[in-house]
């Protein structure tokens, strides 16, 4: 059996040793049974709730600027059904900078965002998604994995609750530190209009 292309993408990137990063791995004990995230574009909201819907975690996020959409290069923010594909940066500290998936080294620090305001970081963590729905988010021009769209750390001064990203949905450090800790590959996510 051949593998899709972005099935095919993370196994090569599988090789690769990223800081940290972890693959079926359990999520942190006190999340009854299953998790699943849902991420609502309108209101800036991400709720992680347990399998009886209860509500485990609740934040405000910033989405994408220029909105939603699913075609590569449109710098918008996915919709539709999901999975975590990878956990990355699991012994990264707070504020760790990542480029291209991997830690630089690097924590930022107010002197350094001074340097560059306006940079668009990763930090602290990142939860690489892939789309379930061939055609509207997964393979071809409307692949979420090979768009890079993750749940990701973003310096503090960064506001939430206001679309701000360039496709990815962005946390405080908090945040995604939690978030991180409770979910695994295959966690559902959903991202509502």
């Amino acid at each position: 059996m051949t593998a899709s292309p972005d099935e095919a993408a993370l196994a090569s990137s599988a090789s690769i040793d990223w800081e940290g990063s972890t693959v079926g791995t359990r999520p942190r004990e006190g999340t009854a049974g299953h998790v699943s995230i849902a991420v609502h574009v309108s209101s800036q909201r991400l709720v992680l709730s347990d399998s009886e819907e209860r509500i485990i975690l609740e934040c405000s996020v910033s989405t994408a600027r220029k909105g939603v959409g699913e075609q590569h290069g449109s710098e918008q923010t996915p919709r539709g059904v999901h999975i975590i594909r990878a956990r990355i940066g699991a012994s990264v500290p707070a504020g760790g900078i990542f480029v291209g998936r991997r830690f630089t080294g690097e924590v930022l620090t107010p002197d350094s965002r001074t340097l560059h305001p306006d940079e668009d970081r990763v930090l602290t963590r990142i939860l690489w998604l892939g789309g379930l729905e061939p055609g509207r988010n997964r393979f071809g021009p409307v692949d979420t994995f090979s768009r890079y769209i993750y749940l990701h750390g973003c310096p503090d001064d960064c506001a939430m609750g206001v679309p701000l990203s360039h496709g990815c949905i962005r946390m405080r450090s908090r945040d995604i530190l939690d978030l991180f800790e409770r979910v695994r590959p295959g966690t559902p996510v959903v991202i509502h209009e």
